[in-house]
């Protein structure tokens, strides 16, 4: 850790620390480098303040990019209660038709960590920790309010999504799935189920993480509209998602 900035506590609630310029996760050849905080314990109220500053957690780590020359990490969230699906994402809710949801409190279980060990060899490139250890830090190992997701079939486990959960907003955090039903786009549906349910809850808000317009992994996010992102003034403005097909 080196250069810590100490933010004024009325703005931030923790101090910051720059890391090392390192390979960017999202965009080949490019460099990145964030400023973060590793903390046990935070309220979901101040969380979502460092949210709104434009943080994002993994694991107990928060973090926020500040790349030289780059600003292509955009956080974007949607207002649950203007949220209309698309003619794509209600043919999937129709295909899911089947699928039933409960919301727990996370637990770990051998079950899970099968289908995502196989959710990791389906969908990434081995940058990703694939020892349970890695697994339960990273989605398991929360500082704030957290809550699961289970998605099945029969009975049966067929996608996990893990929610951090504020005062005025779900936050999604992450979502696994089992690989041999990929045909549903349960990750689509999963972001419909959490949208919905947030504004079941009379929460005005669904976060969504970084928009990131050339990675495809993450500019799929656009896709739920309408959607707004923050600004580098801190402000919250309304996305534009003209030039994206329905």
């Amino acid at each position: 850790m080196t250069d810590p900035a100490k933010p004024s506590r009325d703005t931030l609630p923790l101090s910051l620390y720059l890391s090392s310029p390192h390979d960017c996760p999202y965009l080949p050849d490019r460099v990145a480098t964030d400023v973060f905080s590793q903390v046990h314990s935070i309220s979901a109220a101040d969380y979502e303040l460092l949210m709104n500053h434009g943080f994002r957690r993994s694991g107990r780590l928060i973090y926020r990019p500040v790349c030289t020359d780059c600003r292509e990490c955009v956080p974007l969230r949607v207002p649950t209660g203007f949220f209309k699906a698309s003619k794509s994402q209600r043919r999937v809710v129709r295909r899911n038709a089947d699928v039933t949801m409960s919301i727990e409190t996370p637990r770990i279980s051998d079950e899970k960590w099968s289908m995502y060990a196989d959710y990791l060899r389906y969908q990434h490139d081995g940058k990703m920790g694939e020892q349970r250890e890695d697994f339960e830090r990273f989605l398991y190992d929360s500082p704030t309010n957290t809550i699961e997701l289970s998605f099945r079939v029969g009975g049966r486990l067929v996608g996990v999504s893990i929610v951090d959960e504020c005062p005025s907003c779900w936050s999604s955090v992450y979502f696994y799935f089992d690989p041999a039903e990929a045909r549903r786009s349960l990750g689509v549906y999963s972001a419909i189920c959490e949208i919905e349910a947030s504004r079941s809850r009379g929460l005005p808000f669904w976060y969504a993480g970084f928009y990131i317009r050339d990675c495809n992994r993450m500019n799929y996010k656009a896709a739920y509209r309408p959607f707004e992102m923050l600004g580098p003034d801190g402000q919250w403005r309304p996305g534009d998602a003209a030039s994206l097909d329905d």
